[in-house]
């Protein structure tokens, strides 16, 4: 047998979080090569998940052919002061061979926790047998803390419940999310600011557009927000009426990548083709009622806005767990347009729309010296282990 016919088996556990799926492993056991930064792990992991795939499927890996379903985490317990686990989410493209580390998957947040107990990462001194485990988490992507509240039975992480999670069929155990001080830091890419161009309403400008207004947020991840009713939508949108048409898509995309030049992220239009992660592009709306793609009614008066969100190139089915975060954070905001769209006016917490449902995000920020400054951002998920064993690879 020679050595182009044998598998490698890799420990890995597949696991749900929030609204996304993901093959989670434990830095350790990755290949010795593949345990630091470079093309030899981004190839491992893109083999991994059936990529690039020109036929989209992913048939040939663990992908789901959509963004929410193409993503890996590798954990470790953590380097960093009073952190348990340290974090690092690979969000693997589906047609291309690249692998965009540029920021963080809030879902697969929720699942960190959970795995990090059952694997040893948290001090078994600290995890109670019943009631709630503290996590402290270190997202090495984008530099920061998230505090995980993962609930404990009879000494073993509770994965089942009733919580319900719009975009997930079946409730589980509510597993709470605070991502503190969500705002980016700064860096070679970006001012660090929370609204990096300095305005609460700024101007997107790309060639052959008319010139939007727009709200550049760093917080939870890079995000342009902008008006519905300004790009010919109304905000009630499902998939098949953004990702049916490609002209639509290859419009969004356009002026996410020239949004992101404007955010400082990128230095020229061309780096955005490898850079699908961030910036994410979102549009509001005021409340209205609609159907979901559950077939579920979503009356006007039980949301304070809407909101549909892009991701690697096509809207995102339920919300993104980071995008959730700028949402959270950009509603608190008087005179942004995300906080425009839910009637204005300060807000500690909204209720917005998205294509699966509604979903509820809070966050603290506060005025100091002319600058705003958000201290935390809060949300509900939850997780569950799909699949525990090896992973094989050629």
């Amino acid at each position: 047998m020679t050595s182009s016919t044998l598998q490698r088996r890799i420990p890995a556990t597949y696991m749900r979080g929030g609204t996304s799926k993901g093959v989670f492993f434990l830095q350790q056991d990755l290949p010795t090569e593949a345990r630091e930064p470079g093309p030899l792990r981004d190839a491992l992991l893109l083999r991994i998940i059936g990529s690039p795939d020109p036929y989209g499927k992913q048939i040939d890996g663990m992908g789901g052919a959509t963004s929410s379903t193409s993503k890996t985490v590798i954990l470790s317990k953590s380097q960093q002061p009073n952190h348990d686990v340290d974090y690092l989410f690979g969000q693997v493209s589906i047609d291309k061979p690249f692998v965009d580390w540029s920021g963080n998957c809030g879902n697969l947040s929720a699942a960190v926790g959970p795995f990090a107990i059952r694997n040893g990462l948290v001090d078994p001194g600290r995890v109670p047998q019943n009631g709630l485990a503290i996590v402290h988490i270190w997202q090495a992507n984008i530099g920061k803390t998230i505090i995980g509240h993962v609930p404990m039975l009879n000494g073993e992480v509770q994965e089942l419940g009733d919580f319900e999670l719009d975009g997930v069929t079946f409730p589980a155990a509510e597993v709470q999310l605070e991502f503190m001080d969500p705002a980016a830091e700064s860096d070679e890419e970006s001012s660090g600011a929370l609204f990096p161009t300095g305005k609460l309403i700024d101007t997107l400008k790309a060639p052959g557009e008319p010139e939007l207004d727009a709200t550049f947020l760093n917080a939870g991840i890079p995000t342009i927000f902008l008006r519905a009713h300004d790009l010919g939508f109304n905000g009630t949108e499902l998939q098949d009426d953004i990702n049916g048409h490609p002209e639509r898509l290859a419009r969004l995309e356009k002026l996410r990548a020239y949004g992101a030049l404007q955010m400082g992220l990128i230095q020229t239009i061309e780096e955005a083709a490898q850079r699908q992660h961030t910036p994410k592009i979102a549009f509001v709306a005021p409340p209205q009622s609609y159907t979901a793609s559950s077939g579920r009614f979503i009356d006007a008066a039980s949301v304070d806005l809407l909101v549909r969100a892009v991701s690697m190139g096509k809207l995102h089915h339920a919300m993104m767990g980071t995008a959730a975060v700028a949402i959270g954070v950009a509603a608190s905001i008087p005179g942004t347009l995300v906080n425009q769209a839910a009637g204005g006016g300060p807000r500690q917490a909204v209720r917005f729309g998205h294509p699966s449902g509604t979903l509820r995000v809070g966050a603290e920020a506060k005025e100091l010296n002319g600058q705003w400054q958000v201290t935390k951002a809060m949300m509900s998920r939850s997780a569950r282990r799909i699949m525990e064993g090896w992973v094989t690879v050629p």
